[in-house]
């Protein structure tokens, strides 16, 4: 089977939709199909099996800076890209999002599958609706991520929807070397921006002990400041932008992963990622990442914005040995049933379905 996978963000930026669009492809492969990766990248592509459609532009959605290719070169390589690869089933990551996705729906030439990560709220799906809803019944077949997902595009677009889950490659984490470090260590990963609630992570850090250390990866609009506001603090290193292969060994090398996210997340990835990792695992209490973690026994979950109730939560895996076990052992379990690889063969059967009545 000949698969294109279509993803509306540039791969040259860390993301969610990014991450499970090339780690699809990488099982479909391992599966035995051949399957392509179409998106904008602002630099080398990350993987053989990319088809670059050029770069992005940084947009406003959804509380964050989207970096998509709305632009008329992107979609002319999109149709060049479409018309050369005869691909059997076409997979529309975001299908809704301007630009190549867009583009495949309005000149369809082969079954299309569109996946919906989001939810929350997207003023674009209210006052675009009835143009969203057209382009939506251009779709062979409809996924979410989550059951978040689905109420979001329920209410906006209507229509039936298949419950597939976000992926993992559980290897990728579980055996990555860990980072070394001689101190208790705290990872962060994600950008810099109020919804990630990287804020109330630094805000929490004046209540723990002085050898622990925060390891901070990634950037965005609020790096300048927040390095500003704790510039006092030597604890806190800012990483910068990371690689993929170290993202996963400083998961794997922290002694807690924390994502305090305040809204806005549709399913938890991040918390797959350190939980195959074996890491013990610290986040807010959201819809979507209780559709990963259940409270108390694969994480500690606190509720969104509380500095305090984030450093009690810290502080007990970084002290008490057993809880911190015992977080590790369920979480391991529990991402085991997110692996990409079975989460690829439910595509194939959803693929084959939509080729069988085409």
């Amino acid at each position: 089977m000949r698969v294109g996978l279509i993803c509306p963000y540039s791969l040259s930026v860390p993301g969610g939709v990014q991450g499970q669009v090339l780690g699809l492809a990488r099982a479909l492969r391992g599966l035995g199909h051949e399957a392509r990766v179409l998106a904008p990248c602002d630099g080398p592509p990350p993987d053989a099996g990319v088809t670059p459609l050029g770069k992005s532009i940084p947009t406003a959605v959804n509380g964050s800076m989207a970096p998509i290719a709305p632009d008329p070169s992107a979609q002319l390589r999109l149709i060049r890209a479409l018309r050369d690869e005869s691909f059997d089933v076409l997979n529309l990551h975001e299908p809704l999002v301007p630009g190549p996705n867009m583009t495949a729906c309005l000149f369809k030439s082969s079954p299309l599958v569109g996946t919906f990560h989001a939810a929350g709220t997207i003023g674009a799906y209210t006052w675009g609706r009835p143009a969203l809803r057209w382009v939506a019944n251009r779709l062979d077949r409809r996924v979410v991520v989550s059951a978040d997902a689905q109420q979001l595009a329920e209410h906006a677009l209507g229509g039936q929807y298949d419950l597939l889950f976000n992926g993992i490659e559980i290897d990728r984490f579980a055996k990555a070397t860990p980072w070394p470090s001689e101190h208790p260590a705290i990872f962060f990963i994600g950008r810099h921006e109020p919804r990630k609630g990287l804020a109330v992570l630094l805000e929490a850090m004046a209540e723990l002990p002085p050898d622990v250390r925060l390891w901070v990866g990634g950037t965005g609009p609020d790096t300048d400041l927040l390095r500003t506001r704790h510039a006092g603090d030597p604890r806190i290193e800012w990483l910068g932008r990371i690689s993929d292969d170290e993202k996963a060994r400083r998961i794997r090398g922290a002694s807690v992963f924390c994502a305090p996210s305040l809204g806005g997340e549709s399913f938890g990835v991040v918390l797959l990622e350190g939980m195959a990792a074996r890491t013990p695992t610290v986040v807010s209490d959201l819809p979507g990442y209780r559709n990963v973690a259940r409270p108390d026994i694969d994480a500690l979950l606190v509720p969104p914005g509380d500095a305090p109730a984030l450093a009690r939560a810290l502080r007990t895996v970084l002290t008490n040995a057993g809880r911190a076990d015992e977080l590790v052992e369920a979480g391991a379990l529990r991402a085991q049933h997110f692996s990409m690889d079975r989460l690829a063969s439910c595509y194939v059967e959803l693929f084959d379905e939509v080729i069988a009545t085409s």
